[in-house]
């Protein structure tokens, strides 16, 4: 255990009050979602490239605030200054040394939390099949 996971741990044990937000350091980059061992939540990795808007060409992006922006100020194709962000759905080994991620918390709310199962159709009418929790 390292001496900052032992500092985040002690001061949410001792210090409740005191707001410490998880930075999700555990979750696997190449995982598109899976649920965070310091604090359970589901999180959604997705990854973002920036372009070049005059040429194209793709430029190193990072996070900044909370944006996506590129790492330098202007394109080194063609020197332009503005850019367009894009989302990428699966991450390759191509695009990882200029893509950004962000990890995104997941709202479970949306998830429906009852299971129904159908029984095959006969010549009856489908019953609905009983669920014990």
């Amino acid at each position: 255990m390292s001496l900052t996971e032992f500092l985040s741990n002690f001061t949410r044990i001792f210090f409740p009050s005191i707001n410490t937000k998880c930075t999700h350091d555990k979750i696997r980059p190449d995982a598109e979602q899976s649920y965070c061992p310091d604090c359970g939540k589901l999180i959604q990795n997705e990854w973002y490239v920036t372009r070049c808007s005059c040429c194209g060409v793709k430029m190193k992006a990072m996070v900044s605030n909370g944006k996506i922006v590129p790492q330098h100020h202007f394109c080194s194709n063609c020197g332009g200054k503005d850019f367009t962000v894009e989302k990428i759905e699966k991450i390759n080994f191509i695009d990882i040394n200029f893509a950004a991620l962000i990890k995104r918390e997941v709202d479970e709310e949306r998830f429906c939390k009852t299971t129904r199962c159908w029984q095959e159709r006969t010549a009856e009418q489908p019953k609905l099949l009983v669920q014990y929790l």
